[in-house]
């Protein structure tokens, strides 16, 4: 794509990520515990269209979605704090998340992955009240947005609290131990139409709230007094972008888990591809996060078939390499210049 223009470049880029959510999906709703033949038989057999509809289509739906939400925070945070290793999780929302299931589980017992479907709403709220709240605070001690690095530390600090008090938890209550593994270890294995739904609609929004503020990221990537000097005003947009990424990944983290690495690395591939601003950015990030959380779906359903491996164990293995590669590649080229 490097001979094609920058914005042939892009819009090649959207076209193939497309098509490869398309692709994942198709081969989501045809794998499985039955093998191709639920998929063979959708239309005669009445439990193998239950199986493909209600089982196979949402879980592919929904990783892709959850993926787009991580990509797309991913992309916001790193705009926001100008850091090309901002991740999601950086304001402490993973903790906090982390610490609103174990909550719910010392109090109601109950295991997200085997509950009934009023626990575990109960549990999906936790999660994303957990990392609302994980934010919240960090803003607190921040004392507002208007400081990058002191977010940065609060976020880190929340983070550090919030995660032990989860570990705590669960020391005094060893019978959540499994259910909490599960959640840290992510998964989409229980993702219905409902969580599905829901996501995609967040998706969507987030999208269109992320392009109104993707002019505020390209002014802030030239530095904090040219976005001043532009008449950007910095309080309210930073503000505005805190709450979409806490918005994105809050929902994402509470329908699967925690899932690392994606939202990190898909900003990273697609700058790797094309330099576009932010507008397509925000775009690219989604499309490239959803396509790597359903390809990691894929591969955790038939690396060990008939058993899966957690989706985020996956990622975290794939993620790792990928960022080893790329530290291990910045030194050369800066040795090169």
């Amino acid at each position: 794509m490097s001979s094609l223009k920058p914005q042939s470049a892009v819009q090649w880029l959207a076209l193939v990520l497309t098509l490869l959510c398309l692709l994942g999906v198709a081969i989501g709703s045809a794998i499985g515990s039955t093998g191709l033949e639920s998929w063979l038989n959708i239309w005669q057999d009445p439990t193998a269209f239950q199986i493909v509809w209600d089982i196979r289509l949402p879980r592919s739906l929904g990783a892709y979605a959850a993926g787009a939400l991580l990509g797309l925070a991913g992309a916001l945070a790193q705009g926001l704090f100008r850091n090309p290793l901002a991740d999601p999780y950086l304001l402490g929302s993973a903790a906090g998340a982390s610490l609103g299931v174990a909550v719910a589980m010392a109090l109601f017992g109950s295991n997200p992955f085997t509950s009934e479907f009023l626990g575990r709403l109960g549990l999906t709220g936790a999660a994303f009240l957990g990392a609302v709240f994980a934010v919240l605070l960090t803003l607190l001690l921040a004392r507002g947005v208007q400081h990058t690095l002191r977010l940065l530390l609060a976020g880190v600090i929340v983070g550090v609290v919030l995660g032990a008090m989860a570990s705590l938890i669960t020391l005094m209550r060893p019978d959540v131990l499994q259910g909490m593994q599960g959640f840290l270890l992510g998964s989409t294995s229980f993702i219905g139409w409902n969580a599905c739904l829901l996501m995609l609609a967040i998706l969507v929004f987030c999208l269109v709230v992320a392009f109104v503020f993707s002019r505020v990221l390209d002014a802030l990537s030239l530095g904090e007094a040219t976005a001043m000097s532009l008449g950007v005003p910095l309080a309210v947009t930073r503000m505005g972008l805190i709450a979409v990424l806490a918005l994105a990944t809050g929902t994402a983290v509470a329908q699967t888990g925690l899932i690392a690495f994606v939202g990190l690395a898909a900003p990273h591939l697609v700058r790797s591809v094309v330099k576009t601003p932010y507008n397509w950015m925000v775009l690219l990030s989604a499309l490239m996060g959803g396509v790597l959380l359903l390809m990691a779906d894929l591969l955790a359903r038939m690396l060990l078939s008939p058993q899966e491996m957690p989706v985020g164990v996956l990622t975290a293995v794939l993620g790792g390499g990928y960022l080893l590669w790329l530290m291990y590649r910045q030194p050369q080229r800066g040795d090169a210049s």
